[in-house]
């Protein structure tokens, strides 16, 4: 495929995929690897730190939630010991307010899964301030709603009435759309 060329990477094309979904994380690996990275797989918070303290990558893709903790801790830890590594966070369900948090905390930039790896590509190699081409599968409508909604309920503390007063909406309508899974 033409897409899957090498891409320029400069001079240390190190890559460090955190994720617990094994399969997915294997999947990507491959295709990464087949443009030119050279990653480095873990599974965990434990395992993606001490790949950082002993041999910092120059790319990394770190997924949020991960069954031993955060991926912020894994965000952290590699701006701290690198500070020109570029870093995509992949988000699922209802973590875009997080997702911001880990820009600010040093992350390049941020997907929502299931991210493809052309997508994860084009994030780990954007430069300047232009933003990006738009997304083949953007977000519905319904979507960004429900995503906003998450982002002040967590703001809120997980606070129902709060999240409620400040979205000017009765809090049982908020509850019930709490209730129900994502639209996608």
């Amino acid at each position: 495929m033409a897409e899957e060329n090498q891409v320029n990477l400069g001079s240390d094309p190190s890559l460090l995929l955190v994720d617990d979904d094994e399969i997915f994380v294997n999947r990507l690996a491959r295709a990464m690897e087949r443009r030119g990275f050279v990653p480095k797989v873990t599974l965990s918070v434990a395992d993606a730190l001490a790949a950082v303290k002993s041999a910092p990558a120059a790319y990394a893709v770190v997924d949020l939630r991960l069954e031993d903790g955060s991926g912020l801790d894994v965000v952290e830890a590699l701006r701290e010991a690198r500070a020109d590594a570029r870093i995509i966070v992949l988000t699922g369900y209802g973590a875009i307010a997080t997702a911001v948090a880990a820009v600010k905390m040093g992350a390049t930039d941020y997907l929502s899964k299931p991210a493809d790896a052309n997508d994860i590509v084009s994030a780990l190699l954007q430069t300047g301030e232009t933003l990006p081409p738009p997304p083949e599968n953007p977000m519905s409508a319904d979507r960004v709603k429900w995503e906003h909604i998450q982002r002040v309920y967590e703001q809120c503390d997980r606070n129902v009435s709060e999240t409620a007063r400040r979205l000017h909406m009765h809090r049982r309508t908020l509850q019930r759309i709490l209730a129900k899974r994502s639209p996608r």
